[in-house]
Order: structure tokens, then C-alpha cells, then sequence
């Protein structure tokens, strides 16, 4: 089993579920079961699916993508959703493509100590992903001040605002629904990419 609920198969899918899981393929062919989860109410993948490439995925966003990945793998790290730590970390990996690198920021991650690994811009932005994720209801105007002082721009802000805010819709659906990673090809990136 690979969810709690039921998902639609490659072969069984028909009409809008097939039009959304074409629309949904990963570069390696296949849909994921993040997406594959949304298969009774397809318009509910449409929505997923415009928002996560456009947070992850679009050549507009300023921040390198490999930080974007990490930012979604902290977030993930915060919510215990193995799923999208699993996915997103392999992400990151693959963008970093310096293995121990890679694993000393995937242990400071899981440690909730960012701050072994980075500083600055880099390490206020992951501050502030922890924040919003762990107590939203705690954000102040005041949470914006770290930021600015190691010169992130309100864009830069946004992208990561972004990022955390997907990923904490995301980590509730499959958390909410029991998705495992079984039957999905790990990563977007192909070890190509890095």
C-alpha cells in the first residue's frame, strides 16, 4: 500500500486523470505519489502541480535551486515528512554534487542546527523557514529584521516564504494521508543534472 486512501493507476487512468498525470510526470516519465494521491479529485493535482513548479522549479526565482531544495528538505525535516525529505534532500544532493557537503548539511538539517553548516543570508532564510513552519502564529514584522541585516532582498524573502508555505501544504498531504515513497523514481534530478 502506498497510501491510506485509494490512487489511480497509470493503466486505469482516464479522461482529466489522465490529462493530469501526462501533465504530471516527473522528467524520469513517471507520476509520483505526491501527485498520484490527488487522483479521485484530479483538480485538486492541477492546483499542486502549478504551485510546486512554481516555487522549486521556475528559471525566475533568484536563490540557487540546490538552496531551495534545502529550505523544502528543513521544512520537511521540521514536519517529520519522510516523504518529501527523501525527495527533496535528493534534490539537493544531486544540485550540490559534493558528497560530503551534502551529507554533513542533510545531519545539521536533521539536527534542527543549521548553524553548523551555514551563516548569513543562507542561515537566516532557513531560520526563518523553521519559524514559519513551527510557530506560524508567532510571526512578527520584527522576524523580517535578520533577514534584511544580512542582506536578503524582499524577493529572496518571498521565495523562501514560498517554498515553506508549499511544502507545509504539501508534508500535511501526504503526513495526512499516509503517501510513501514506493513505486517512485527519487529525485527530479537526474545524477545528469548535477
Amino acid at each position: 500500500m502506498t497510501a491510506w486512501i485509494e490512487m489511480i493507476e497509470d493503466e486505469d487512468a482516464t479522461g482529466t486523470v489522465k490529462e493530469m498525470y501526462d501533465k504530471a510526470r516527473s522528467p524520469h516519465g513517471t507520476v509520483d505519489n505526491v501527485m498520484r494521491c490527488h487522483s479521485l479529485r484530479p483538480h485538486t493535482m492541477a492546483g499542486h502541480l502549478a504551485l510546486y513548479k512554481s516555487v522549486l522549479h521556475n528559471p525566475d526565482n533568484t536563490l540557487p535551486f540546490w538552496f531551495l531544495e534545502v529550505v523544502a528538505s528543513y521544512t520537511s525535516t521540521v514536519n517529520n515528512c519522510k516523504y518529501s525529505l527523501t525527495h527533496h534532500f535528493m534534490n539537493a544532493r544531486r544540485l550540490i554534487n559534493d558528497k560530503a557537503r551534502s551529507d554533513a548539511i542533510y545531519t545539521a538539517l536533521e539536527d534542527q542546527a543549521p548553524e553548523r553548516e551555514f551563516d548569513g543570508k543562507e542561515l537566516a532564510l532557513l531560520n526563518y523557514a523553521k519559524k514559519l513552519t513551527a510557530e506560524v502564529g508567532k510571526m512578527e514584522a520584527s522576524d523580517m529584521e535578520p533577514l534584511r541585516v544580512v542582506g536578503c532582498t524582499d524577493g529572496e524573502i518571498l521565495e523562501v516564504n514560498q517554498v515553506v508555505a508549499y511544502f507545509n501544504y504539501s508534508n500535511r498531504v501526504l503526513n495526512g494521508l499516509g503517501v510513501t515513497t514506493e513505486g517512485d523514481v527519487i529525485g527530479y534530478y537526474s545524477e545528469d543534472d548535477a
